[in-house]
């Protein structure tokens, strides 16, 4: 996508506000909203999704959208679900362009999206928040940040934080459980543009943080190395696992000669030798049989893909003469 800023339609955004248990923030949220929509002359939209509260979040931000000068959707789930989740409701709830993503608990400014909307305008296909100055879980995410950087080579240096983007971005890419952690990786790897810019990141007004404790450390790890096998391994699982394959078949072999070598040169038997051998042929083979069945889904996941933007692109035709 290529265009100049002036190009760039500024009514043709939504604002996708993900809110769990933000009742209290309801209020100056949509105050704070109504300002930036009238400093900066905007005409998108806000979609809200109440992921699951249990504190009247979806009333509260229907009584306080009341004053808000452009069109507010409210969708809710019935239980908490997740960020992810939330992202793919909303996108699917409002038929604007470009979404930008934007927390509840305005520790990101809304004066950051005219900005965001300005950075798309060059061209960028989804453009993400590097936070500054000092906040909580710096540290942790400033290793996770770059571990990502060293795994995928994103231009970026913050994958968790305020971004902007497309919407044909989310819809191309399935994501799973939490993994909006990992949406500008993935959108990266697809070949989509990847800009930035400086977001200031302030203090939680209201409420506690939905995000903390060890266990999502440890999540975020797994799923860090699960996005990696899936954007690197997985392209071409025959090389890799039939790799392993034959790297311990190769070994079982050399094994099995010592263990020949040790029972008819020096006239010795050495039972657990001939345990690791088997050992060792046994997981080549697997190794190898598995490569084959990983080469037959991903084979399938790219027909169908390829499928998909073939229908994509035949109602986007079909659309367009009618």
């Amino acid at each position: 996508m290529t265009g100049s800023q002036n190009e760039f339609p500024r009514a043709d955004f939504g604002v996708v506000v993900p809110a769990y248990n933000e009742v209290e923030n309801m209020a100056p949220l949509f105050e704070a909203l109504a300002e930036t929509w009238h400093r900066n002359a905007l005409a998108g939209e806000v979609v809200l999704v109440d992921d699951g509260s249990a504190d009247g979040t979806a009333e509260a931000a229907g009584h306080a959208a009341r004053g808000f000068p452009g069109r507010v959707r409210i969708e809710r789930h019935p239980v908490n679900l997740g960020k992810t989740e939330a992202m793919v409701t909303a996108a699917l709830a409002t038929p604007r362009r470009w979404l930008v993503l934007f927390d509840a608990d305005l520790q990101h400014s809304p004066e950051d999206i005219p900005r965001f909307l300005d950075k798309l305008s060059e061209g960028y296909d989804i453009v993400t928040g590097w936070k500054q100055g000092r906040y909580e879980k710096r540290l942790v995410s400033g290793v996770y940040n770059w571990l990502s950087r060293q795994l995928f080579r994103v231009p970026v240096h913050d994958l968790n934080s305020m971004k902007a983007f497309r919407r044909e971005v989310l819809e191309e890419i399935p994501l799973r459980h939490d993994w909006h952690r990992f949406f500008v990786v993935l959108a990266h790897d697809r070949g989509y543009r990847v800009g930035e810019i400086p977001i200031t990141l302030y203090p939680r007004r209201f409420g506690a943080s939905k995000y903390s404790g060890a266990g999502r450390i440890v999540a975020g790890t797994l799923d860090l190395a699960s996005v990696k096998v899936i954007t690197t391994l997985l392209r071409k699982p025959l090389v890799f696992f039939g790799t392993l394959g034959a790297l311990f078949g190769a070994s079982g072999l050399v094994v099995g000669l010592i263990a020949l070598y040790y029972r008819f040169g020096l006239g010795q038997g050495y039972r657990p030798l001939l345990y690791l051998v088997i050992l060792l042929v046994v997981l080549g083979a697997l190794f190898f049989a598995l490569g084959v069945l990983a080469e037959g889904i991903v084979q399938v996941r790219d027909r169908v893909e390829h499928l998909e933007r073939r229908l994509g692109a035949a109602a986007d035709r079909s659309g367009t003469e009618g």
